[in-house]
């Protein structure tokens, strides 16, 4: 099979398709493959952004979407592998990628070649994606935040900005309307030149840099957009920002808003463990726009 052909980039919660394969899983599940979908999966290798969940309809009967996951089937094998399985990124060369619909429910008499209706959950959806746009600018506000904190020259961000998130991030985690991202300042980061002296005290002072900085840019209503050359899931991505000192664009697979205005009002916190050694940032949009058009 090509590639499921995607079009969650554009925004979409609803569309038509054919029925490509139905696939036994675990617990009484099937896994259902498309032709396209609007529904975005779970990555297997950076799973930040969690599933859209929804209803597929086949025959007429609406059966719940409750997970979302990218299998793949390579070229010399012929086994479909999902998740955490496959041992390649996504979009690996001599492979096959299709978005897997998880569902429940009675498929007796489904077969492949009928025709399905898919229906995404807009509010969950709506949720993740001013989410995962916060997510995306928060990062490039903490690095601006931490700019003066290094003694050596590292790599730069999209924006000239030492690149705090790229050298610290271990877990990023997106949920709806706020994000959760994990650093590790050890032995290796103070090696690249992060000063971590007397962080602690710094902190309060690089959290209102954040927040003015995430403020500014919500207010400003900047406009928002996803590239997607091309519609099979293998396809890259990029998120893109208009922010007011020049666009940056970001590989990025996740959906997201269309205007920085739709975010609401940020709150970003941080918390420094007892040992100076990990630092939690949590973003919260306590006013987003939650019936802005997907």
């Amino acid at each position: 099979m090509v590639d499921t052909r995607i079009t969650f980039p554009q925004g979409a919660v609803h569309g038509t398709a054919t029925v490509r394969a139905i696939v036994p899983l675990p617990d009484h599940r099937w896994g259902v493959i498309c032709d396209r979908t609007p529904f975005h999966p779970v990555d297997h290798t950076w799973p930040d952004h969690p599933a859209d969940l929804g209803v597929l309809t086949v025959g007429g009967v609406p059966v719940p979407v409750v997970d979302c996951v990218i299998g793949a089937v390579a070229h010399d094998a012929g086994s479909l592998l999902l998740g955490d399985d496959i041992p390649v990124r996504r979009g690996a060369e001599d492979w096959d990628w299709h978005v897997v619909h998880v569902v429940t429910g009675d498929l007796d008499g489904v077969s492949p070649g009928d025709p399905a209706e898919l229906a995404v959950d807009e509010e969950r959806r709506r949720g993740l994606s001013a989410g995962h746009t916060a997510c995306e600018l928060v990062t490039l506000a903490i690095n601006e935040a931490f700019a003066d904190s290094w003694r050596k020259t590292v790599p730069a961000d999209v924006r000239g900005r030492p690149n705090f998130d790229g050298a610290a991030l271990t877990v990023s985690r997106i949920h709806p309307y706020g994000s959760r991202d994990d650093y590790r300042l050890g032995k290796s980061l103070r090696k690249k030149g992060f000063v971590t002296d007397d962080l602690a005290a710094r902190l309060p002072e690089v959290t209102e840099r954040i927040n003015n900085l995430m403020t500014s840019w919500a207010e400003a209503d900047l406009p928002v957009w996803v590239d997607a050359p091309a519609e099979e899931l293998s396809a890259r991505r990029t998120w893109n920002c208009a922010l007011p000192d020049g666009t940056v664009t970001v590989p990025c697979g996740g959906t997201h808003v269309t205007s920085t205005g739709q975010l609401g009002a940020v709150t970003v916190t941080l918390d420094l463990d007892a040992e100076g050694t990990a630092l939690t940032m949590n973003t919260t949009l306590t006013a987003a726009d939650r019936t802005a058009t997907l």
